[in-house]
């Protein structure tokens, strides 16, 4: 039987390094001069860092729409966007946000639909993580990641670590196994009470 394709190498990032990641990424925004009116997060990934660069930004201007790269079950090569822009950004500076830049997928979908939306006055980007294999460069970025590798946020462990389990064959009939495995496929470890929790959402 033929070998499948390679796990993908992962690195999990911490609540603590997203907070000081966006904390970094407003202080290059403020020091560039660019003053949004509105900040757009990209659901779901940017929910959490739009919130925190509100903060360190203080615009309260903070709105979203929610982009998906499935279609009915299956994931899809093509983004969608899901759930529209509500806001009328027409006319205003705006600051689009995501966790990561990766395919630029996501990114050509989300600029077209703010365009179809305005057209703003001024649009800039900006993630918490820019892989350099990504054809769109944002404007802002936190950290270059160079080695690609994917990138699971505190608010994904349970969605990505739970995919990484279901996909390994044969299937591990322990803890411990599991725990082996993720060290061993993936490059990571994860504190078996949270492995726990995930094992038992795991179908």
């Amino acid at each position: 039987m033929p070998a499948g394709p390679a796990p993908p190498t992962c690195e999990i990032i911490s609540w603590n390094s997203v907070h000081e990641l966006a904390r970094g990424l407003a202080g290059k925004i403020a020091d560039s001069g660019y003053r949004p009116e509105v900040i757009v997060a990209i659901g779901r990934g940017g929910w959490v860092p739009g919130r925190i660069l509100s903060d360190f930004l203080g615009q309260m201007n903070l709105t979203s729409f929610k982009i998906e790269h499935y279609l009915n079950t299956q994931k899809a090569k093509t983004a969608q966007v899901r759930y529209p822009l509500a806001a009328e950004v027409a006319g205003l500076r705006v600051l689009l946000v995501d966790d990561v830049a990766d395919s630029g997928e996501t990114f050509a979908v989300a600029l077209e639909h703010l365009n179809r939306r305005g057209p703003p006055a001024e649009l800039r980007t900006a993630v918490l993580h820019y892989k350099t294999c990504s054809p769109y460069v944002p404007d802002y970025y936190a950290k270059k990641v160079v080695k690609w590798r994917w990138i699971t946020y505190p608010w994904a462990v349970a969605e990505d670590i739970g995919s990484f389990i279901r996909a390994m064959e044969p299937r591990p009939a322990s803890l411990d196994e599991v725990a082996r495995r993720l060290a061993a496929d993936q490059g990571i470890r994860v504190p078996r009470k949270l492995l726990r929790d995930i094992l038992a959402l795991v179908h």
